[in-house]
Formats: C-alpha cells, sequence, structure tokens
C-alpha cells in the first residue's frame, strides 16, 4: 500500500464510521440468523477483515448481508437448530467461493441477467420483512417464511403495543434519519439507540438478554450423511449467492471511485473471509453496499478502511457488548424491516412497466420463487428461461440476417454475375455467428427462398467468425437438400474456425459441393461456368476462382 497520510486519514475515518454502523447491522442480522448477536458480530469482524486484505476491491466493506442471513435462517430450521452443521456449510461456502475464484467463476456470475438478480433480491427483501413483522407485534414467529407469513393474522389479534411502538419508533428513524445528521451519527445507530432507550425506559419491551463476550471458540468442521446433501445445498447457495452479492457491490464502489476491481481476488477474498468465519462461529457474509458507500463517502479508499472496520467492531466485542443485552427484540426487527426494504430493487419495480414485458415476467417469477420455493430454485429457473429467451432473441436475428442476393449484392461485378445468371444462381450471406439458437430455421429459411428455375446455391460464410455443432449439422442439411433438388453447391469465405467445425464433424467430406472459396465472387463465377456459361464469365476479364 502506498504511505499518503491524507489517504490513511481518509480510510481510518471511512472504516470507523462503517464499523459504527455495522454494529447495530451485524447484531440484527445475527438475531435474523438464528445463531445470535454474537455471530453476526463475529462474521462482520472475521470476513470484513479478511475480504479487505485479500479481496480484490480497495473500498469494499464486507459483513452479514440480508441474502446470506435468509439461507442461514432457513438452513439453522431445517436442520434443528445444529449449529456445527451450520458452520459446516459456511466454511464450504468459503472454499467455494475460493474455487470460483482460482478457476475464473466470477466472470461467469457477473453474467446473470439483471431481472433474475433484480427479483431475488426483491424477493430476499421481502422474506426479511415477512420474517420479522411477528417480531414487530410482540411475537416470536415459527421458523421459515410460509410459516412466518401465516402467522402474521394470528399476531395482529394479539398485539404487544409496548413491542410495536418501539420497532415502529426504530423503523421510522432508521427511514427517515437526516442526512446532515447522519454525517455525525449514522441513521442505524441512531434507530438502535432510541430504540433500546424506549424498550428500556418506557415501554419495558423484552430484549436480547445475557450476550457472551470475549473471544469466540473454534467450530471444526462436522459431517453427517443424514444432512449431508442439504448442508452442501446451502453451502452452494451461500457461495453463489455471496459472490454475486460481492460482485454487484463491487461494481458500485468501482463507479464511486472510478476505479476497477478484481472480479476473481475478490471471491478469493470472500472464500477465505467466510471459510474462517464458519470456523470460529460467525454468520456468512458478503460486500455489503451500503456499509461500502458510507466508507467510501467518509473518504475510505484502500484495504487500509475494511481492515479498520474490523478491528472497531472487535474492540466493541471486546469491551462493550453488556449493553447488547439491553437491545428490545422488537428494536433490532424494525431496524430489519429497513434492511429488508432496502433491499427491494424500488428502481426497477418503478420502470419495469416501461421495460420488455418479458424480462418483468422473469423478474416477477424469481421473486415468486425466491419467497415460496426456495432461493437455488429461483436462481437456476430464472437463468434457464432468460438464456433460453435470450437465444431465441439471437436466433431470430441471426435467420433476419441471412440475406439472399441478388437484391443486397453491392458489388458490380456480382451483380453482372448475378444478372448473367438469370435467377438460376441464389446467394444466401449468412450475416453474423451462427449458433444453435437459429440451426432448427437456417434450412428452412432457404428452402423458402428456393426459386423453381435455381441450380445453383452459394453460401457466403464471409461475416461468420464462428458457428457452433448445431449450425453445422444446419448447414449439412442445406447441402443435402441442395443435392436431392439437383442444385450445385457453393461455399464462400469459410475461415479456419467455421472449417474446423465443419472438418471436424466430417461434413466437409460428406456434403456434395462443387468447392470452397476464398471470396463470394470467385464461387459466384465457378457456378456460372459449371451452368456453361462460362464465356460470359471470360468477357468480363476475371481471374480463375480462386479456392480457399
Amino acid at each position: 500500500m502506498k504511505f499518503n497520510i491524507a489517504e490513511i486519514r481518509g480510510d481510518i475515518y471511512g472504516g470507523l464510521t462503517a464499523g459504527i454502523v455495522a454494529l447495530p447491522l451485524a447484531l440484527a442480522l445475527g438475531v435474523a440468523s438464528g445463531l445470535g448477536p454474537m455471530a453476526g458480530l463475529y462474521g462482520a469482524i472475521v470476513l470484513g477483515f479478511f475480504a479487505a486484505l485479500c479481496g480484490g476491491t480497495a473500498s469494499q466493506i464486507s459483513g452479514p448481508t440480508g441474502p446470506m442471513v435468509v439461507v442461514i435462517a432457513g438452513l439453522f430450521a431445517s436442520l434443528s437448530g445444529n449449529v456445527e452443521l451450520v458452520f459446516t456449510a459456511i466454511m464450504l461456502a468459503g472454499l467455494l467461493q475460493v474455487i470460483f475464484g482460482f478457476t475464473g467463476v466470477g466472470q461467469y456470475i457477473r453474467l446473470v441477467p439483471y431481472p433474475v438478480v433484480s427479483g431475488f433480491m426483491t424477493g430476499i427483501g421481502a422474506i426479511i420483512i415477512i420474517l420479522q413483522v411477528g417480531r414487530l407485534l410482540g411475537h416470536e414467529p415459527p421458523a421459515g417464511t410460509l410459516p412466518a407469513l401465516t402467522f402474521i393474522p394470528s399476531a395482529l389479534q394479539n398485539i404487544d403495543f409496548n413491542a410495536l411502538a418501539v420497532g415502529l419508533t426504530t423503523l421510522a428513524i432508521a427511514l427517515f434519519w437526516p442526512a446532515k445528521l447522519a454525517k455525525y451519527v449514522p441513521g442505524p445507530l441512531a434507530a438502535i439507540t432510541v430504540g433500546s432507550l424506549l424498550g428500556v425506559a418506557i415501554f419495558s419491551s423484552p430484549a436480547l438478554g445475557p450476550v457472551p463476550s470475549g473471544l469466540p471458540s473454534l467450530h471444526m468442521p462436522v459431517f453427517s450423511l443424514d444432512s449431508f446433501v442439504l448442508v452442501l445445498e446451502a453451502a452452494i447457495i451461500l457461495a453463489v449467492l455471496g459472490s454475486i452479492d460481492s460482485l454487484l457491490t463491487s461494481l458500485v464502489a468501482d463507479n464511486m471511485t472510478r476505479s476497477r476491481h478484481d472480479s476473481d481476488r475478490e471471491l478469493i477474498g470472500q472464500g477465505i473471509g467466510n471459510g474462517i468465519t464458519g470456523l470460529i462461529g460467525g454468520v456468512a457474509g458478503a460486500g455489503a453496499t451500503m456499509r461500502t458507500v458510507v466508507n467510501i463517502r467518509a473518504g475510505g479508499k484502500s484495504r487500509r478502511s475494511g481492515m479498520m472496520h474490523a478491528l472497531v467492531l472487535l474492540l466493541i466485542v471486546i469491551a462493550f457488548t453488556p449493553l447488547a443485552a439491553q437491545i428490545p427484540h422488537a428494536a433490532l426487527a424494525g431496524l430489519l424491516v429497513k434492511v429488508g426494504i432496502d433491499i427491494i430493487d424500488w428502481n426497477y419495480l418503478k420502470k419495469a412497466h416501461r421495460g420488455p414485458r418479458w424480462d418483468l415476467l422473469l423478474m416477477i417469477m424469481v421473486l415468486g420463487l425466491t419467497v415460496f420455493v426456495d432461493l437455488i430454485t429461483a436462481v437456476a429457473v430464472g437463468v434457464m428461461l432468460a438464456s433460453l429467451a435470450f437465444l431465441r432473441q439471437l436466433g431470430e436475428a441471426q435467420i433476419e440476417a441471412i440475406k439472399e442476393m441478388p437484391m443486397n449484392l453491392d458489388n458490380p461485378t456480382e451483380q453482372a454475375l448475378m444478372k448473367a445468371s438469370k435467377g438460376r444462381v441464389n446467394v444466401f450471406d449468412f450475416g453474423g455467428p451462427l449458433s444453435f439458437g437459429a440451426a432448427a430455421d437456417i434450412g428452412h429459411h432457404v428452402r423458402l427462398q428456393d426459386k423453381e428455375n435455381t441450380e445453383a446455391i452459394v453460401l457466403d460464410f464471409s461475416r461468420v467468425p464462428f458457428m457452433d455443432v448445431s449450425a453445422a449439422y444446419a448447414v449439412e442439411t442445406i447441402a443435402v437438400d441442395a443435392e436431392h433438388g439437383g442444385n450445385f453447391l457453393y461455399l464462400s469465405g469459410v475461415n479456419d474456425a467455421v472449417a474446423e467445425v465443419l472438418r471436424g464433424l466430417g461434413l466437409l467430406d460428406q456434403m456434395a459441393y462443387k468447392g470452397v472459396f476464398k471470396t463470394r465472387q470467385d464461387a459466384l463465377k465457378q457456378a456460372l461456368a459449371d451452368l456453361e456459361d462460362g464465356a460470359y464469365c471470360q468477357s468480363l476479364a476475371l481471374p480463375q476462382p480462386s479456392l480457399a
């Protein structure tokens, strides 16, 4: 790191500010995960430090986040509170993220379509809110999204108004804390402080109670055949979700700092942090957007700011955790509702009706699957449907790019050759990459353009940089149709990549064609010569056709 006094001062202030903001959020997310408030703090400290030290985004602040906590809470409930297996899943998730980083998977994770990201992030925000409504009303809702949702009518019939007052006050302060005051006291800290004072001094709202202090103990990984699949599935979800969450935050940091992060290194740093977090009994996390923004705005520019944020939290754990015992459950619930509201993609929801209808439907579908099924199903189905829709659009564009000549010829010599053929030669220009998205319709499109007097077909690949296997077999179908129709077939402009696919599948040896030519003009000249119009070609003083 470059030694710069002004930058160090900014990093210290940024880290200090981010640490203060992270404190109430780490406590609240720890409670929401089922692992306890200290697990949230341990996660913020360890992940925050090691992700900053080893990661690829200089100004990013990492710690427990809403999406990760939703997965952990679900796993905790599914494993009947077996924390050792939960920590094992977190360690496995960290290991997977390190593997993602070393194998370059980060470049592909960033390709998840925006409607899919928007849908599951909005779904996660909705889940967090649903899980906290019962606590806002003064009750302890059952674990799981659907049970918590169905519990709300019952909770509404027996409201604890003391808890509701504390929760709503905390939520209101978190939502409407003035930006001018936030420069001195962060909104989350102000909200949890006021909510706690109200809960203790006025409303006697149930609080967290005794909170262990000091340093954590080690939790070695354990495995059980009965729960292995569940643990592995949760680890995969945590790894993928944490990677997406972190890389999205990295993009936000890039935009604010005019820098560029290293995706693979970021995943390695996140993986190391989460692996050690599970080892010491902390909540898994990812790059946290709000805390990162706070850090950058407060002057944090380098890795020092993230490590400073972790050290601030460590000091609090060592010296001040007894104060956490006084925090009411309802105050934490109010703060978590604010977290859920922030996660929902309001920006896209406001504008979605003006965008493509399919993207809106995809977002709603992923949102529903996230809330009512599970995250991995939502993301998998969303990516699959988005990919199929994109391939369909790409295929249609590829078919549109297949131009029938001569109306699109701009070379006078080629126009003259086509005129001399008197409609007996058809030329098709494949105007871009050929993939399986268009393979099913390529042959059909060529057949539709085939005239009764057609005797020769030229397939021009000059603008085709590559093709896949499906498209190669579609070209073979065209060749077979041409042979059955008694037409000569000519190929032109075939580059090495296209030739390698055709040759590798043995199609160049199997197809009936008259030659592969360097240019379309050469193919046209040879076609005319084969149609016994060689004298006309000689009158144009053209060179002999050049084979590729």
